[in-house]
């Protein structure tokens, strides 16, 4: 054995996974730091101190009533108010608004991203690398969008709608990517003859065969779509004129007006709500799902 071979047999494992470590721990020092100094009521030396204090978190859900809260918090007294009438909750605070707006990108990202996904990996035809590429890429940043929505749009830039199909073409590439690497390691060709000898429609093979067997790249791009247009802040800060702000415009709000352990309770809500997201979307990945015809 080579003097290379035996060390990386005696120290190779060791060295990766010590480089893993690091890595989360670099990584995620900054996130516990900011969720622990959200407790704090102080920080003026190396480390805060003053613990432990929920009036930062009280001010950023909007369960402390101060003057200018409204302005920068999530409202969550409104909610509680307008419990259960869904529609109040959502004009109530930008919580659920950017959820419900997230998640709408989402939905029409899986209705036009899988099946773009599907035919660039599955048939070959004319255009198709024009396709594949235009379908990957970016359109265009989020400020540039939200210009072009602006001056052509100008009465649905400003909406619900228009937030919704700005986030979806914004995030739609990463929807294709993800799902398209979950379609590239399947025999398509092989799936599908196999369902349309016992019977099946192409439909009915699509909807119950191919797609629950892409349910990881169909929970991967749905998760990394719902992050991403949550947090979107170029596109929401040139299209949104008034009313309830998305998630990412509060955050901005709390990082300019609000001392740091304020801004801190307010980037530790959107970690927690990206969390709970993400674990209640790998959940249904991890059980599957079916789609009935």
């Amino acid at each position: 054995m080579s003097r290379a071979a035996s060390f990386s047999a005696r120290y190779g494992r060791a060295l990766v996974t010590g480089v893993l470590v690091l890595t989360l721990l670099f990584l995620l020092a900054p996130v516990a730091v900011t969720f622990v100094a959200s407790f704090a009521r102080s920080w003026t030396g190396a480390l805060p101190s003053g613990f432990v204090t929920l009036d930062h978190w009280r001010y950023v859900l909007g369960l402390r009533q101060v003057a200018d809260a409204a302005n920068y918090s999530l409202n969550l007294d409104a909610v509680f108010r307008a419990f259960p009438h869904v529609g109040a909750m959502v004009r109530a605070s930008p919580l659920f608004a950017s959820l419900v707006l997230a998640l709408g990108g989402v939905a029409v990202n899986l209705v036009a991203g899988v099946p773009i996904a599907y035919a660039v990996t599955r048939y070959e035809f004319p255009g198709r690398e024009w396709i594949n590429a235009f379908a990957v890429l970016p359109l265009a940043p989020g400020i540039v969008l939200g210009v072009a929505f602006l001056r052509a749009y100008p009465d649905l830039a400003a909406t619900n709608l228009g937030l919704v199909v700005g986030y979806s073409l914004l995030k739609a590439p990463y929807m294709v990517m993800a799902v398209q690497s979950s379609f590239e390691s399947m025999d398509l060709r092989r799936i599908e003859e196999s369902a349309r000898s016992l019977g099946a429609s192409w439909p009915r093979t699509f909807l119950t065969v191919i797609v629950p067997n892409a349910r990881t790249g169909i929970v991967s791009g749905s998760i990394v779509c719902w992050t991403l247009a949550a947090a979107e802040f170029n596109f929401s800060y040139v299209v949104v004129s008034g009313g309830n702000r998305p998630l990412s415009l509060f955050l901005k709000a709390n990082i300019s007006n609000s001392s740091f352990l304020t801004t801190a309770a307010a980037v530790s809500t959107f970690f927690l709500l990206v969390a709970a997201i993400t674990a209640l979307l790998q959940a249904v990945g991890s059980r599957g799902f079916s789609v009935r015809t």
